[in-house]
């Protein structure tokens, strides 16, 4: 990787953050107080923070900006809910000249000393982190009912073309010995095969054929279960969901009081029953629901209840990776569906853009090897896997990136319509716990049997 490209990377990060933060007004700053979401001027602080921590300080032994926030900008050393406390952190102007003060440091950084691979890795991982924490923004905007951000439709698109109606079926993958992860198993500098640690090391699986959906579930699809009354057939529901159901709350707080009331669900979060049609909140506007888009911000519970409804399952994730990547020894490595090309507009729905508001058949440059369509984008794709390391896994400098995930979290692939398309790639595992469903979620589905 030259210096121009990574700088385009960090300046490409800076100028997302700032305008995710500074379009919103010092009222809107104050975002009230979600368990999925964090104020938008802690994550500017934070993400500033972690190029200080993994660079400056590691690399070159500095000291940070102001060690008196240091445990204020570090999520393990500050409670989730303090950090909506005004009275800690600065305001606005102070935060915008710690983060431009930081990111010009880096600039200046990357320009001025020589290219190390090991510098390089470090750069990628706090970069990658940023891009991380832009998502996140975009999330919170839509969780908290506020403005899409600049550049993003959230207008009803067209709906699928007629002729792209076949493809709403399965591909079947035969059985056979596939490669799952990313070399190594440990930091690796190769700037090619950059990968977080969950992602390492690559090894071999072998998989009994199975059939997979070539597009993701949509609206229509699972209008169908919703208008079935599935929410309220607990035998569709695993011990997991049906508690689920039970404790749920209502987190779109553009539509409730202060205080959430607890209510069970009875359809996707942002869905509601309104004059007549079912209609979708999309930021802070109420559209009618395009039945041709994918189905989004759903829990794993409901993507499983959904699968019993409809006589299906949930990929594991080694079948998702192998129906995305095709990978295998002695052939050419892929890091996404469509070959090696970086992601282009043509082939995934990412950067905040159309916000999964396409057709589920749409992107067809960039299909899988084996004919999936929108593995890459779009929506984060529930798998059936609990999040567990790799054999052999060796964990990075930043010990929490994967561990405190470990376990009771689920596997989600292939990124989603708020991802960085610098970020993602088809090995890339995000863990998210099961009742999340805040997030850009969504699902496809398997046959119970390959034949």
């Amino acid at each position: 990787m030259r210096k121009a490209e990574l700088l385009a990377e960090l300046e490409l990060a800076r100028k997302r953050t700032r305008e995710l933060i500074i379009t919103l007004d010092e009222k809107q700053l104050d975002v009230p107080y979600h368990p999925g979401v964090n104020p938008p001027l802690w994550e500017m602080g934070h993400a500033a923070f972690f190029y200080e921590v993994f660079v400056f300080n590691l690399l070159d032994g500095d000291v940070s900006f102001d060690p008196s926030m240091d445990d204020l900008w570090d999520s393990f050393h500050i409670d989730h809910q303090d950090r909506w406390r005004r009275d800690l952190f600065p305001g606005l102007e102070k935060t915008l000249a710690y983060f431009d003060h930081v990111y010009n440091k880096m600039a200046e950084r990357i320009e001025r000393k020589p290219l190390a691979d090991r510098d390089l890795y470090l750069y990628r991982y706090a970069i990658f982190h940023q891009n991380m924490h832009i998502e996140s923004l975009v999330w919170c905007r839509q969780t908290v009912a506020y403005p899409a951000p600049a550049g993003a439709n959230v207008q009803r698109l067209a709906p699928a073309a007629a002729a792209d109606m076949p493809l709403r079926g399965d591909v079947v993958i035969p059985a056979g010995r596939w490669l799952i992860g990313m070399p190594g198993n440990s930091m690796r500098y190769a700037d090619e095969d950059f990968a977080f640690d969950a992602e390492k090391p690559r090894h071999e699986v072998r998989l009994e054929g199975f059939a997979i959906s070539r597009c993701l579930v949509s609206n229509q699809e699972f209008m169908a279960f919703v208008e079935d009354d599935g929410y309220q057939k607990p035998e569709l529901w695993s011990f997991g969901g049906q508690k689920w159901l039970r404790t749920a709350t209502d987190v779109a707080l553009a539509q409730c009081a202060p205080r959430p009331m607890l209510q069970t669900p009875r359809h996707p979060l942002y869905w509601r029953w309104h004059d007549g049609q079912w209609q979708e909140r999309l930021f802070d506007q109420w559209q009618p629901l395009n039945p041709d888009a994918p189905v989004t911000h759903v829990s794993y519970w409901e993507a499983e209840a959904y699968c019993r409804w409809a006589g299906r399952r949930l990929p594991t994730e080694y079948e998702w990776e192998v129906a995305a990547l095709a990978n295998r020894n002695d052939e050419p490595f892929r890091r996404y569906p469509w070959g090696n090309e970086a992601p282009a507009a043509t082939h995934a729905d990412m950067n905040a853009s159309a916000m999964a508001r396409n057709p589920v058949t749409e992107y067809p440059q960039g299909d899988s090897p084996f004919g999936c369509r929108q593995m890459i984008g779009t929506v984060w794709e529930w798998t059936s896997s609990q999040f567990f390391p790799y054999d052999g896994f060796c964990m990075d400098m930043y010990p929490f990136m994967s561990t405190l995930q470990f376990g009771d979290h689920k596997v989600t692939r292939g990124g989603s319509c708020a991802t960085s398309s610098s970020l993602i790639r088809g090995t890339y595992r995000q863990a998210y716990l099961p009742q999340r469903n805040d997030v850009y979620t969504g699902f496809r589905t398997c046959a119970l049997s390959a034949g």
